[in-house]
């Protein structure tokens, strides 16, 4: 739904107050909304807007007013058309309007009510219902057709709620909430003798037999003072019902599970797990996010026991009963199960009662904002029904001792491309082919891909992206999905809420856009638990405890109980990736949805680049020593954190950061993959002026860090010629060490050796010293020199535990010694723990021009295939 009426005017999904201009052209754009989809004439128009005194030249002065509708930012495909017979909202059915939906639901629940369908009625009408948020047309009042048009819908809903107090009645249902509701409306219209009637026979229902009583000696004096009339005859039967106890109510049949509308996609082994763990527990639940398809999969369940009851070939089949708690507040839950069960009164022991000697499977769906009073029920039912069982679905467990949990999470990803393809060839004739068939074009398939993985596999997601074709290409769709440089509020093609706001008109409301799959979730969590969820959406690729404790400002423990929290709502997934411990992780949708409502200035993003920066800084010179490989692990861990922090830095903190990573960067091959990154840098550091342009310094002392980036980022760069020049006069005159050990090697890399870079006197430092002047004395045809400088830089790179400082003596010695294979073979060994994939071409390369030499072209030919392989893997050149 995009627009609402019935209260303050919103626009979109979620909603939000319309932006659209002056009171005038809000009052337009509801005038037009009430014929959603149909000419409004002219004339009507300037009725409605100027009544009886229209301006001179009203036709204009509305022109002017469809014209500054039609500027004020509409949602994506809704216009304003303008034909010889008046103007007409285009882009917007009755689905799309609150006011129109609710309508609509009105006159279904009421034909269901007069069918003898008592139980269709008061779930329409209880929708139509929940549709209300204030008063009709509440900001636009002050128009001319306001009024007439507000009386109208008021009267709709109060017809809707007698309509609905008898359905309910009429079902079993629970009292409480139409004794609350038509309490106030008996306020307002104190005379309407049918609302009245339903109010004795609620009080009544709900065992306040007085106060019936009382109700009906107020109705009755007033009509006498106001009118001079007796009660009419269903006041009458009222009162007397009340005074003989009769029953306000019969009972109803229990309440039919829905049928799927489409086949159940993938899933296979969670089928079968739930009916594995069915067949041993008495309750079992289904958790996991919106939209992951938890009652899909409940309702699949239910069709095989339903089957395997008519069937009778199994004794141990159930009869299923289906409760959906969607639409049920607080103190309803025990009332709905009654519902279901065609029990008139909703208490524990009425439903006991008719459980008594039964084999049911009773599925209680959506229990998630009602946990706690589902799980005390479903307690109760369980210890007094032996041959009950309860299958639950809910964004967090029911909490309850002998509980089975089946997570459902998302789909894996061959079952999410196939579940795409098949509702997108529905939306869209001919996709299926397109894509899969003979004649497909080739880059379509991994199109499909990349919006599968865009939205987690979650399946609603992907349906509702699949409807999206019938008006976007597959391209245009995983773009308008894609998600390039995290979050640029107003990137159309970061927006997936934008995109995925129009689904099933028939599916209950929070499972018609993507957004209110999420706003169902949001809503449950309390203030605290909302604040820690936005602000965890700074992270990317999930975060430790330790980092979000440091972001969200708390100690540990509180950090743990609020990941734990989060986690069970279903707002997080818990894992570890075997380098880092615990790891909590958002899917893209939730925290794409949470940092829409992280405000800019947070200092949730300060606080996430100031951890990271630590971490990266924390972890350099580890990386040259022992612990390299568990160093390097966590910062592949974190590094679509560290690239986000990156990204947010100042200048300053950008500069330092690169700095910390650089070692990294080198060692796991990813300089390609940052350059850009890198370069972004270097623009916003020239344009906060961290340059003095006279001096060719870089202030704060970052000079160093400042030539780092300009290595990174290309050193060589033909249009920025200045950098790198500016980066040399940096370093040479630098008066203390170089803080980095590995600047100094990466400037004799890039550009070329510097003697008079003054380079740290560390361990390290001093073995790369070694192992550079034995390649230099190697290529000068020294091997005395050479042997001896490498053999040295060998024992000190063993000695500090660095792999790739072995691997690199190593490949040095092996140019002296009559037995190189050994000891390139050790070295590759080392570089591929390593993952140094430039380093792995090299050494292959050279490995296999000793095979030929040697006269073995198998060895040599399987060499340079495995060169290039990694090459091709890594996004290297090909080593030819």
């Amino acid at each position: 739904m995009i627009f609402r009426l019935l209260g303050p005017l919103t626009v979109g999904d979620p909603p939000v107050p319309a932006a659209v201009g002056g009171p005038r052209v809000r009052a337009l754009l509801a005038l037009l909304l009430l014929d959603a989809g149909r000419i409004v004439p002219t004339g009507r128009l300037v009725d409605g807007l100027y009544g009886d005194e229209p301006p001179a030249g009203a036709a204009n002065a509305l022109q002017s007013q469809v014209s500054r509708l039609r500027r004020a930012g509409l949602p994506e495909g809704v216009t304003v058309e303008h034909s010889a017979a008046g103007y007409r909202l285009a882009g917007v059915g009755g689905e799309d309007v609150d006011a129109l939906r609710f309508e609509r639901l009105a006159r279904e629940g009421a034909r269901a009510g007069a069918a003898g369908d008592a139980v269709r009625a008061e779930e329409l009408l209880r929708e139509a219902l929940g549709l209300w948020r204030g008063p009709a047309l509440a900001d636009v009042r002050e128009a001319p057709y306001a009024e007439g048009q507000a009386a109208r819908l008021d009267a709709l809903r109060l017809d809707a709620l007698e309509e609905w107090a008898a359905a309910r009645l009429a079902t079993g249902g629970d009292p409480a909430p139409l004794v609350r509701a038509l309490a106030q409306a008996a306020t307002a219209h104190p005379l309407r003798e049918r609302l009245r009637a339903l109010q004795i026979r609620a009080l009544a229902g709900a065992g306040r037999q007085a106060e019936a009583l009382a109700a009906y000696e107020e109705v009755r004096g007033a009509l006498a003072e106001a009118l001079g009339a007796d009660p009419s005859a269903e006041l009458a039967a009222a009162h007397l019902a009340v005074l003989r106890g009769e029953a306000t109510s019969r009972p109803a049949a229990a309440a039919r599970p829905p049928v799927p509308l489409t086949d159940l996609v993938g899933r296979e082994r969670e089928r079968e797990r739930l009916g594995v763990l069915l067949a041993a527990a008495r309750l079992v639940t289904l958790v996991g996010p919106g939209g992951a398809g938890k009652t899909r999969l409940a309702l699949e369940l239910v069709q095989r026991e339903q089957q395997r009851e008519r069937q009778r070939v199994e004794p141990g089949a159930f009869e299923a009963v289906f409760v959906d708690l969607s639409a049920v507040g607080p103190g309803e839950v025990a009332g709905a199960c009654a519902r279901a069960l065609g029990v008139r009164d909703g208490g524990a022991d009425a439903l006991l009662r008719a459980l008594a000697g039964r084999a049911v499977l009773l599925v209680v769906d959506n229990c998630e904002h009602v946990v706690a009073e589902a799980a005390r029920l479903v307690r109760v039912l369980l210890a007094g029904s032996g041959g009950l069982r309860v299958l639950a679905t809910s964004r967090e467990a029911l909490g309850i001792t002998g509980e089975s949990l089946l997570p459902l999470g998302a789909l894996a990803a061959r079952a999410a491309e196939e579940l795409f393809l098949r509702r997108g060839a529905a939306a869209r004739p001919g996709f299926a082919e397109a894509v899969a068939g003979p004649d497909a074009d080739p880059d379509a398939r991994a199109r499909v891909r990349e919006v599968c993985a865009a939205l987690d596999g979650l399946p609603l997601a992907l349906e509702l992206a699949a409807a999206r074709l019938r008006t976007l290409t597959l391209g245009e769709l995983a773009d308008r999905l894609g998600d390039r440089l995290g979050d640029r509020r107003g990137d159309r093609r970061g927006d997936r809420f934008r995109v995925l706001s129009r689904g099933d008109r028939t599916a209950p409301e929070r499972h018609r856009t993507l957004a209110a799959v999420v706003d169902w979730s949001w809503e449950l969590l309390d203030e605290e638990e909302r604040t820690a969820a936005a602000r965890f959406s700074v992270f990317r690729g999930g975060a430790t405890a330790e980092a979000a404790a440091a972001v969200w400002g708390t100690d540990l423990a509180d950090a743990e109980d609020l990941l734990a929290s989060l986690t069970e709502k279903s707002l997080m997934e818990a894992g570890s990736d075997g380098s880092t411990g615990s790891r909590f992780r958002m899917l893209e949708t939730v925290r794409a949805y949470a940092a829409g409502r992280l405000p800019a200035d947070d200092p949730a993003h300060a606080a996430h680049t100031a951890h990271f920066l630590a971490l990266a800084r924390a972890a350099d010179p580890e990386l040259r020593g022992p612990d390299q490989l568990d160093r390097l692990a966590r910062l592949d861990a974190e590094d679509p954190n560290l690239r986000a922090a990156l990204r947010r830095a100042t200048p300053a903190d950008g500069l330092r950061l690169v700095a910390a990573l650089t070692g990294y960067w080198w060692l796991r091959g990813l300089r390609g993959q940052v350059a850009g990154l890198v370069a972004e840098l270097l623009e916003r550091v020239d344009a906060a002026d961290l340059v003095d342009r006279g001096a060719g310094e870089v202030l704060d002392g970052l000079g160093e860090e400042y030539a780092l980036c300009v290595l990174t980022a290309g050193a060589r760069d033909p249009e920025r010629p200045e950098r790198l020049a500016r980066a040399r006069r940096l370093l040479r005159e630098r008066a203390e060490p170089l803080r980095q050990p590995f600047t100094a090697f990466l400037w004799a890399t890039a550009v070329g050796p510097e003697d008079r870079l003054p380079v740290p006197a560390d361990a390290w430092s001093r073995a790369l010293g070694l192992a550079g002047q034995g390649h230099l004395a190697l290529a000068h045809g020294d091997r005395d020199t050479a042997e001896q400088a490498l053999t040295a830089a060998l024992d000190a790179f063993r000695a500090l535990g660095d792999r790739w400082g072995t691997a690199t003596a190593l490949e040095g010695l092996a140019g002296l010694s009559p037995e190189p294979l050994p000891l390139l073979a050790e070295a590759l060994d080392l570089f591929e723990s390593l993952g140094v994939a430039e380093d792995i071409v090299d050494l292959l390369g050279r490995r296999a021009a000793l095979h030929e030499a040697a006269g073995v072209p198998e060895a040599a030919l399987a060499d340079r295939a495995r060169a290039a392989g990694t090459a091709r893997r890594a996004g290297l050149p090909d080593p030819g």
